[in-house]
Order: C-alpha cells, then structure tokens, then sequence
C-alpha cells in the first residue's frame, strides 16, 4: 500500500516549507467490504451506502490530509471465502488504506488471516462474540458484555424469564454468544434442563416446528423468553411464524441481537410490538447530534430509509480514523493504529465513544420495544461500558486480557503474564 503523509508532515521530514500546502496527487481510499448480494445484504447493503454517505460528507468539509477520499466498493456476496479473496483484492489491487466492512463473525474470520498477513486494518461494526482482539481491527459494535449479558440481565430482572430459548443460525457468533449465555445463566441458577438451544442454517424458512417447540416450554407455566442471534433474511420467516402462531411478546418475549430498523422495514410490525431487542443505539435515541445524523440520511437516502445500530458503528469508527490520521499525519496503518488509542467522538445517543487498548469501544447499552412504525421504544439505557474482548464467563477466558497499547498483545494470560499468542488464528 502507499500511504499518504500530509504535506505539512513531508515539509518537515524535508526540511522545507513548500510543500505544506501541495495538494494530494492520488486519493486516500477507503475500502468497503459488505455483502450486496446474498443472505446478508439485507443488512449489510446499508452499510455500504453508510460509508459513502460518510466519505461524501468529509470530502465536502476538505477531504482528509489535502487529499479526497475514493470508497472502493465490492461485494463479497454473502459468500464467507470471498471475503478474505476481496480484502485481499482490495488491499494488494486497490491499495486501500483502510477497510471497513463484514457484518457475520465468519466473513470478519475469513479475512483475518488477509488482514495480518498484509497489516491491513479493518473496521468491524456489528456486536459479535468477544473471544477475539487483532492487532489489525479495530471492533466498533458490541462484545458480549455490552449487549448479550445485559440483555439476558433485563430478562431475568425485570421480565421474570424462568426458561431461555437460545436461537441462532448456525456459524461461530451464535454458538460462542450462546456458550457463554449458557455458563452465565447457570452462574444466575437457572436449570441446565431450562436452557432450550437451537441452531439452524443461514436463509433458513421453516420455523413452524422450532416455534412450537419453544412455545411447548412454557407448558409447565414457567414464563419462557427467546433470546435470538438469528442472522439475515432467516429473521423474516422467523417473526412471521411467531405471528402466524398467535404469540405475542408478553407470552414469550423475543430479545433480538442482530434484529435493528433496517430488517424491521421489510416487515408487517404490527404482530412484533413489544419484542425486544439489545443494540447500542437506534434511531429513537433523543439527542442532537442524531437529529443531524438522522436528517441526513433521510435526505439522501430518502425519507423511508431507517438507520440502525451498526451504521452508528461506521459513524463513530470513520470519525475516529479520520481524527488518528490527522493525529498521525499519514495514512499508515502502524502510526493510525497508535493514534487510535483513547480516541472519543461523541456518540449518537447522546454521551462519548471512546477507543480501548483492546481495540473496542466504550458504549453505552440500550434496549428496546419494537413499536408499530417499525421503530423502537427504549426501555432501557445504561451509561457506556467498556467493551471486553476476552469473556469473564468461559473459565479458559476469564485468565485472558488485551492491550495493544502498553503489552502488544491481543491474547495475554495474567496469571502466567505471557503473551499467548499475537495472530488471531485460535
């Protein structure tokens, strides 16, 4: 990759004044590596128009470094081995400096290895499942901590859940969300025999039997709750058999993990009012900052398009890029990574992000009731909460620690104070 120096940086590397204003011969790109057809662009098509939307808005304010910003687009197709061929494609072809992209954790593992390999750094928005932290990704959605374990908390609070349902599809998020859920709520004494998990494909359709099995747990009288990571287009059918079934949510309440305003606007709401779901941010928040946000979307988007919670994600993570590079005058990936830490920009809920050692953010934590218009009512909020990497609830993970900033390592035992591993092959 070249990377781009500003002019006032060259000027002093050169010892000259002249070159501080020269314009940027070549543009800075930013690669964009989201599903736009398949499974998942459902969700992920959004984020590609996001990044534009972003892109755009910095070349009007003066694009970055004397330079405009060029997003490289490809799609990746819902296809998790494509993924690692376009990061590849778009750090060795594209030279980009900076990729932000992937919504499912296998599509973020597939291009990993690429990532390393090259010191490529990439941007991952969505939550996912914690047990992971490379030097080259920087992680702006939600570990487990800051939505799957408060979520279950508000169940078992305040809505009185005795029996858990733990639906997924069937890759490494849901199954390692799920392992972890499970060991905390046998921590929280709720019967192994009271723990229901079911797995089923990407683009999955029938749910009439897996929704009667769920509803056929609460026959002894005990309240049952859904926690789902049911990804994709698969949430579609899901909701409508829940529907078709006549289960409302104070019968069998659904918290929702990868469920925000963007799946909900292809769906008839009016049977879904009163689910729930655990993000970070939606786009009822009140505050002035998403005001803005909000209005400008609609206005190039049009008025029917919705934001949701990874596209707050891309916001608060191409802020911070674009804040480190102007901190470290050049658009390397080694100098952007070390300006990255303790990076704040103000979220759109209305407090700070605020950029770890670990590589994930400072968020707050928001629940929320599916309402009639597709949107959601928040019921709850908490202030933000720092992202941990490396679970307390896995006893293999609970010895673990990451910290790029002062011990250069991602996967770091502090019991034997070593240095497990630096890749993030495990």
């Amino acid at each position: 990759m070249t990377y781009k120096t500003s002019g006032v940086v060259l000027a002093a590397l050169l010892g000259s004044t002249s070159l501080a204003a020269a314009e940027c011969a070549d543009p800075i790109k930013v690669g964009v590596l989201h599903s736009l057809s398949g499974t998942m662009a459902i969700s992920e098509t959004t984020l590609k128009d996001t990044m534009e939307l972003l892109v755009e808005t910095q070349n009007a304010a003066g694009g970055l470094l004397d330079c405009e910003i060029e997003t490289v687009v490809v799609d990746p197709a819902s296809d998790w081995p494509l993924f690692a061929e376009k990061a590849r494609e778009l750090l060795t072809v594209n030279e980009v400096d900076v990729i932000f992209g992937s919504w499912t954790s296998v599509s973020r593992k597939s291009a990993l290895p690429v990532l390393e390999e090259l010191n490529g750094l990439m941007f991952y928005p969505v939550q996912y499942e914690g047990e992971e932290s490379s030097k080259n990704v920087f992680y702006t959605g939600a570990a487990p901590n800051q939505q799957a374990i408060p979520a279950t908390d508000y169940f078992l609070e305040e809505l009185g859940v005795e029996k858990f349902a733990l639906l997924g599809t069937d890759y490494v998020y849901p199954r390692t969300t799920n392992n972890i859920l499970e060991s905390y709520l046998k921590s929280k004494g709720i019967a192994e025999e009271d723990i229901f998990v079911n797995y089923t494909p990407f683009g999955h359709s029938d749910w009439a039997t897996i929704v009667a099995d769920v509803v056929a747990l609460g026959a002894d009288g005990k309240q049952v709750g859904v926690i789902s990571t049911i990804n994709g287009d698969a949430n579609i059918g899901f909701y409508k058999e829940l529907a078709a079934a006549g289960v409302s949510a104070d019968d069998l309440p659904v918290v929702a993990f990868s469920v925000g305003e963007e799946e909900l606007s292809g769906l008839d709401t009016s049977d879904l009012v009163g689910h729930l779901a655990a993000w970070n941010y939606f786009q009822s928040a009140e505050s002035e900052a998403n005001e803005k946000w909000v209005a400008a979307w609609k206005a190039k988007m049009g008025e029917e398009r919705v934001t949701n919670d990874p596209m707050e994600a891309h916001y608060i993570g191409f802020n911070m890029w674009v804040n480190a590079v102007k901190k470290a005058g050049t658009t390397d990936v080694d100098a952007v990574r070390e300006a990255m830490y303790g990076q704040e920009f103000a979220n759109l809920t209305g407090g700070t992000a605020v950029m770890l050692p670990n590589h994930h953010l400072a968020k707050p934590v928001l629940i929320g009731e599916i309402t009639a218009d597709g949107q959601f009512d928040i019921v709850s909020q908490t202030e933000e909460v720092p992202g941990d990497a490396w679970t307390d609830f896995l006893p293999e993970s609970a010895v673990l620690t990451s910290d790029w900033k002062e011990l250069g390592c991602g996967m770091y035992n502090t019991e034997t104070k070593t240095c497990v591993q630096m890749t993030s092959n495990y």
